[in-house]
Parts: structure tokens; sequence; C-alpha cells
């Protein structure tokens, strides 16, 4: 079977039932962005009760991200086997039973073994609730404001499970396992009468031409150096302040705030932002901000306050994700040919979670090996040197808005 034109999408759910589908799928999208970081306030609490190292129990963020990451490549195959709607119901359904395994679970290895699980799951979940509002809804100011409804879920997500945490964690660090169970169950039973059957499709597949191509490569190892320092240093970051200011989890959860509020806030005027200065500026000025953050509490790896020393820390990180997160995603594949576009994002979105899965096991093994802040802080602002030096090298390939051939101006994608 072939996958139906995207015409016969449109017309089939164009209405109430397509704004009822957007729901669903922004709510999956919290869902999974909230998996990201509602345990990071939990970690010191769970490797309290149960005796584990900051490098065992960061696994449980790892894993996650190399679940994603491993999913990511091998999704598009599976949905094109099975079709976006089977692929998405199968995933929250073993979302919601690895949570409760999670949850329960008194053995290290299956605590990491359920975060691994639902990384993939929300690997199969993301990309396929993207693919559907793109074929579901119209082009035009209608799938814009789609998918400006769907990025901005996402990205108060992280927020959300911040918060969550705090709460969850004062009662019992379980819960932070168990709580997306019946969540995702919800979602579950609205997305069988909800989601599209698409059909099975030809699965898309790396070419010569992706893997060359200049900006999309720039994008990918400039979003892995991102997000890869930024997960590290909100790991170290809170076991800092647990370590040294003795916070209780909602104290906690509301001092990291500051690192990930500006993302929410500015996705809605991020196409604006793009069309007026560029991605590569953007991308530029971010990776100059998180590299000042890094690089300022490397020289006060223990500070004396929170407001003095971590929060600078924090707004700048923080303005960094609101400079490069939408540039970055847009800059990915706004020179790769629309026909090839289904094979050149998964590609960039792994390389993001990859930079995750390898920063965070590199911190945590230094801060275990030599039992303090200042050598796992070297290698995150290492690493975020690295990513000034890729975002400089997109400055000098061209000014903004000038494609790879030369041509002159054209306008830039925009995702709202």
């Amino acid at each position: 079977m072939t996958e139906p034109p995207a015409t016969e999408a449109v017309s089939a759910r164009v209405g109430h039932g397509t704004w009822r589908l957007l729901f669903i799928l922004s709510g999956n999208m919290v869902l999974d962005a909230v998996e990201v970081s509602v345990v990071l306030v939990a970690l010191p609490w769970i490797g309290a009760d149960l005796s584990l190292s900051v490098w065992t129990v960061q696994w449980l963020m790892s894993g996650f991200a190399a679940g994603f990451a491993a999913m990511l490549l091998l999704g598009p195959r599976a949905t094109a086997q099975w079709g976006l709607r089977r692929c998405y119901l199968v995933a929250m359904l073993v979302f919601a039973a690895a949570s409760v395994a999670g949850g329960l679970a008194d053995s290290t290895a299956l605590l990491i073994a359920s975060r691994v699980i639902k990384g993939g799951c929300a690997a199969l979940t993301a990309p396929a609730g993207l693919a559907l509002i793109t074929t579901t809804f119209p082009d035009g100011p209608q799938q814009r404001r789609a998918v400006s409804v769907y990025s901005l879920f996402g990205a108060a997500g992280f927020t959300l499970g911040l918060l969550l945490s705090g709460v969850l964690t004062g009662a019992s660090w379980r819960w932070t396992f168990l709580f997306p169970a019946p969540l995702a169950l919800v979602l579950l039973l609205w997305g069988l009468r909800a989601i599209p059957d698409t059909g099975r499709r030809t699965p898309p597949r790396l070419t010569t031409g992706i893997v060359r191509n200049g900006p999309l490569i720039r994008s990918t190892l400039g979003a892995a150096t991102l997000n890869g320092t930024y997960a590290a240093l909100l790991l170290l970051v809170t076991f800092q302040a647990y370590d040294r200011f003795g916070w209780r989890p909602w104290q906690l959860s509301l001092a990291l705030l500051p690192a990930c509020v500006p993302l929410a806030v500015s996705v809605p005027f991020a196409g604006r932002l793009v069309a007026r200065f560029g991605t590569r500026r953007q991308i530029a000025a971010g990776a100059a901000a998180a590299f000042a953050g890094q690089l300022l509490l490397l020289l006060r790896p223990e500070p004396a306050s929170y407001v003095s020393g971590v929060l600078p820390t924090l707004l700048l990180v923080g303005a960094a994700l609101a400079l490069s997160f939408a540039a970055l995603n847009m800059q990915a594949t706004q020179d790769v040919d629309p026909g090839l576009r289904a094979a050149a994002v998964p590609l960039f979105q792994t390389g993001v979670q990859l930079g995750g899965v390898l920063m965070l096991p590199l911190t945590a093994a230094l801060f275990t090996r030599f039992g303090g802040y200042r050598p796992a802080l070297l290698a995150v602002v290492l690493a975020g040197a690295a990513g000034v030096g890729i975002a400089v090298t997109g400055t000098r390939s061209g000014p903004p808005g000038v494609d790879r051939a030369g041509r002159g101006p054209r306008p830039e994608r925009n995702p709202s």
C-alpha cells in the first residue's frame, strides 16, 4: 500500500476533528517533553535512597536520550511499514507500561531500562505527531498555526516537568515514574478515535546529498553541543544545589526555571526573530551565551549563593536556548530538498539526542572520579567552546538568507 495523498487526508480531517487531533498530539508532545525533565530534580533523592553515585543515577536521563536516539533511526522504517497510527498507539501503550514498571522497580537496571524504553516510545510518537499535523492541516496559515501550537506545548512541557518533579519528589521520587502512565492511557483512548490511518509508504533513506549538506551537518553538530552541554550543566547544578544549599525538591525545581522559561516564552515569536536576524546570527549568539554561562560557573564552581553564583549562569543558558533552538531546527532543513526532509529530520534529531548521551556520562564520570565540580564543568566549557566554533563557521559561510549556491536572499522557513 502507498500513503494516501496529503489532499485526501486534509479533506477527510478538516473541521472540528482536526483541532481535536491537534489537542491530542499536543498533549502527547507535553508528555514527551515532561519526561525529559521530570526526573532531573528527583535524581539526588533517588541516588540517596538507592545508594547510587552520580555516575549511575545520571543514566536515568542519558538512558532516555539513548532510547530516543536509537529509535529515531529505526522509527521511520517502522512507521513506513506499519503506518503512523498503529505505531503511535502501540508506542503510547508501551510508554504507559514502562512508566508503571519503572515506578514499582527496586532494581537500578530496571529503572534505567524503563527510561530507555520510554525514550524509544517518545521517538516514535513525536515525529509521528508532526507528520500527522503536516498531512492533516492544509498548507498556509492553518498549518502554521497548528505547528506553532504543537511547538509551544513541547517547549512548555520541559518547564512543566520541572515543576511536577518538585511536587512529586516531595511525596516520593517514584511518582515521577508513575504519574505519566494514566496520562498516556488517556491520550491512547482519545487517539483511537481521532488519529487517522495513513497507511504504508516507502521509508525515507539517507543519501550522500543529505550527509554532505553543510547547513544540515553544522546544525546537527551545533544542536548536539547545545543540548548536551545544557543537560550536563543542569545535572551538575542540581547536585550542587542539593549538596551546598540543602534545598527541598520544590525549591530546586523553582531555582531551575530560569534555564527553561525563556524558551517557552520565545517559541511564539521564533519565526519573526529568524525572519529579522536570520538563523546564523541567532545560532552564533546562542552559542556565545551558553558558553558565557558555562564559563561563569567554572570560574565560581562553589558559589556562595544562588543569586550571585548560579542564577546568572541559568539565565544565560536559558537565553541561549531561546536564541538558538528554533534557528537550529530551521537551518537544518532550509537547504534540503523537500523530498529528502523525511530522512534529514531524523538525522538532525538523532544528533540532538546524542549530545546528551555523550555529555551526561562524561560529566558524571569526571565528577565521580575527582569528587569535585571543576573537572566536570571544564568538560562542559570545552564542549561549549566547540559549539561556538561550529556556530562561527556557519556565519562565515555566507550572510543570513543566502543559500549555498549564492543565488541571493530567500525567505527563512517559519515554524509558526
